[in-house]
Parts: C-alpha cells; structure tokens; sequence
C-alpha cells in the first residue's frame, strides 16, 4: 500500500476528504523526519517508536575486488521498534484489526456431569 492509497482507505474510514488526509500524512512525515534529525523519538502508543540511530563506521571489503578493503563510514539510519497491540495483531488470525483491543472473554467448560442435575 502506498501513501495515496493509505489516504483514501483513512479518508473513506473516518469521513474526511482525500486532501485534508494527504495534507495530515504529509505533516506527519515532515514532523517525524524533523524530530529524528534533532535526536528525538517519535512514539504512537501501541503502534510503535520511530528513533534514528547511530550505526558506527566499520572497515568492509569492496564487493568488485574482494581483495580491496575500504571504511565504511558511520551514519544515522531510522529504526522503527513495533508496539504491543501492532505485535498481536499480527499473530493473531483476525482479518480485521482495530485500533483498540476488545478485552478477551474467557471460555470456561462445564463438564457434562455437573449440567446433568439442573432443570431447564
């Protein structure tokens, strides 16, 4: 799904034009990328965290002539952390996944012998 997609699926699901949901996604990447680059975090409860790392520079082996080493240099990449609802809708077999868990029932089994005394 990209992001002209995800914008029409918002748009039809909450009532608001595809515009007004392009011009909201639009600033919430604008906003991400620029609390990343100041070293923040970006967190959505039970989503998931959006963070930049350092990852450290390390010598490699240059993939056209393997006997050449060359520096790899250090750089900032994004990293993105699941949160626990985002984690169990993924194992869980619903086809539909809503924002906010429905608390589970507990099924609990009588045995067969203890039904058989009541009336009914």
């Amino acid at each position: 799904m990209n992001k002209v997609e995800l914008a029409d699926k918002i748009a039809e699901k909450i009532g608001l034009s595809k515009n007004q949901v392009e011009d909201v996604l639009n600033a919430f990447v604008d906003i991400t990328i620029n609390t990343l680059k100041q070293g923040g975090e970006v967190t959505l409860t039970g989503f998931g965290a959006f963070s930049a790392r350092q990852r450290k520079g390390r010598e490699g082996i240059n993939p056209r002539r393997p006997e050449e080493k060359i520096t790899i240099p250090s750089v900032t990449v994004a990293k993105f952390k699941a949160g626990k609802n985002l984690k169990e809708a993924l194992k869980s077999p619903e086809s539909d996944v809503k924002t906010k868990p429905t608390p589970s029932v507990k099924t609990v089994s009588v045995p067969a012998e203890e039904n058989s005394g009541q009336a009914e």
